[in-house]
């Protein structure tokens, strides 16, 4: 991808031993990974969200959300030069 090979790898992991330290290295690793399931979660969380909105029934008539919203469009008229 970047065109890094070997080297280049041996290179980088060397400069950030130095940078950071043999400790410091977990802790950081830690965090992302903590920052990565937490931005997991969200979004599962908000794909969970928006599915339940959608499938959710609005009236007596059992229309979900989205049919609603269909509906609401199609009632609209429609203006001469719009673009929809």
């Amino acid at each position: 991808m970047f065109g890094l090979g070997t080297p280049e790898l041996v290179v980088i992991l060397i400069l950030v031993l130095v940078l950071f330290g043999g400790r410091k290295i977990p802790e950081i690793m830690r965090g992302i990974g903590e920052g990565l399931r937490e931005f997991r979660k969200a979004s599962s969380n908000a794909q969970t969200e928006i599915t339940r909105l959608a499938e959710e029934p609005v009236g007596d008539e059992g229309t979900t959300v989205v049919d609603a919203e269909v509906e609401e469009a199609a009632d609209e008229p429609v203006e001469e030069g719009s673009a929809q």
